[in-house]
């Protein structure tokens, strides 16, 4: 493996995501990608999906925000999660 590719490993050279989904439930999940598309699918129709979001589908994204590396989107994935559903709702709201 090349010291470039070792680099590229490190999850440093693109973008990650935090985003919420709604579930049909009406709940909602947070959780961080470095693909939205994909990870929206993987909700819907994969096993790959969260254990959560499984028996709530179909999910729709009604939030995401592009954030430069994982760490940080952990810290506003933890953050959010911790908020009460009004207040995500509050949030999404305030975002759009």
């Amino acid at each position: 493996m090349t010291k470039d590719a070792k680099h590229y490993c490190r999850n440093t050279d693109f973008m990650w995501y935090i985003y919420i989904l709604e579930c049909s439930d009406q709940t909602l999940y947070t959780g961080i990608t470095t693909d939205l598309n994909r990870r929206l699918e993987e909700h819907n129709t994969s096993i790959l999906g969260a254990k959560y979001t499984k028996g709530r589908r179909p999910v729709k994204m009604v939030y995401s925000s592009e954030l430069p590396n994982k760490s940080e989107a952990q810290k506003e994935e933890y953050r959010i999660r911790k908020l009460s559903k009004k207040d995500k709702i509050n949030f999404i709201g305030k975002s759009r």
